[in-house]
């Protein structure tokens, strides 16, 4: 099985599975010297992790974070990063049921297809817990670009909407549900709450803000930054949809218009950005586990609570990346 390494001159490969002894990440092209947190790591394992947010999956993880290499007296070495996190909390016997179903929407038909086996406990490299090897790789990312900010909002789950983020404070706290309205807390727990005693699910959206990205970065003509990541997002398994700036709303807008205000490119033109914060719009698919099956088992109701920072990690791999990509040009321009 190929596609597991994501990047070029930053790049992170994952492993392991859901109910397998551990899933981890190599991360490789991070540059010596940098400064390594462990407790930042694994804050940012938190955000993630299974059975720290009320309504979602009842699975209970510590997600733990080992280091194995790349890492001296908290710094990087320049050298390959690996880092597990052993499963704790397996249960297995949750997905007896769906050993021989294949949920639609999920990958279990498409893997038996393409594999003719495949691993049912938790869906296998399908589950949603291969995500945390995406997050260990933004935090090393991250450490690249320290001036560089991202941040996620849930702008839409079912009755709860509100898209306008641009006066939110990328800084401030949103509760755990990263909703713009910090109030609808407790609405928003007692909406997945009922999603879960009824085996129901539901999708929604996420708006992400990107302050202080340098200028320049993107390679077209294939490699432009719009397209890296929109690969990056739709490579999360519940997005469905991707775009950036303005978005759809372009096919309703004058090019007069349009043409007025930079802000409607999010942040890129030509592929490369141009200074402007850049925005994301990502569509989320409802979880396919529903009915007496997510009854029965640890599901999320909506994955998007704890997607956000898988989202935001993808994001700051990229961009660093990109940032590498440009650098390499810096003893020519001279």
């Amino acid at each position: 099985m190929r596609g597991n390494t994501f990047g070029k001159m930053l790049s992170i490969t994952s492993f392991g599975e859901s109910h397998g002894t551990a899933l981890g990440v190599v991360v490789d092209g991070v540059p010596p010297g940098l400064k390594f947190n462990l407790k930042d790591l694994q804050s940012e394992l938190d955000r993630r992790a299974p059975g720290n947010i009320e309504g979602t999956t009842a699975r209970k993880e510590p997600d733990t974070a080992e280091v194995l290499s790349g890492v001296f007296e908290d710094q990087t070495l320049g050298t390959p990063i690996c880092v597990i996190v052993k499963n704790t909390n397996q249960r297995s016997s949750d997905y007896e049921k769906i050993k021989e179903d294949h949920r639609p929407g999920h990958a279990d038909k498409t893997t038996m297809l393409k594999y003719g086996i495949r691993d049912h406990r938790g869906g296998g490299r399908s589950s949603g817990r291969e995500t945390l090897a995406r997050v260990i790789g933004g935090y090393f990312a991250q450490l690249m670009m320290p001036q560089m900010k991202v941040r996620g909002w849930m702008t839409k789950l079912g009755p709860f909407e509100s898209r306008d983020i641009s006066k939110l404070d990328i800084n401030g706290d949103y509760g755990p549900y990263s909703y713009p309205d910090k109030s609808k807390s407790d609405e928003i727990k007692n909406y997945l709450l009922d999603l879960k005693k009824n085996g129901e699910s539901r999708g929604g959206q996420v708006r992400v803000m990107v302050q202080n990205c340098p200028m320049g970065l993107g390679e077209p003509s294939f490699d432009k930054l719009k397209a890296d990541l929109a690969k990056a997002i739709l490579s999360i398994g519940a997005v469905v949809a991707f775009s950036y700036g303005s978005g759809e709303e372009m096919a309703e807008l004058d090019g007069s218009v349009v043409s007025k205000d930079s802000s409607h490119f999010g942040g890129m033109e030509g592929g490369i950005t141009n200074g402007d914060p850049i925005v994301l719009n990502i569509t989320f698919k409802p979880t396919s586990t529903v009915g007496d099956k997510a009854k029965e088992g640890r599901h999320d109701p909506c994955i998007i609570p704890r997607a956000i920072p898988v989202v935001e990690s993808m994001i700051k791999l990229t961009i660093a990346d990109h940032y590498l990509r440009q650098q390499a040009y810096a003893g020519f321009s001279k």
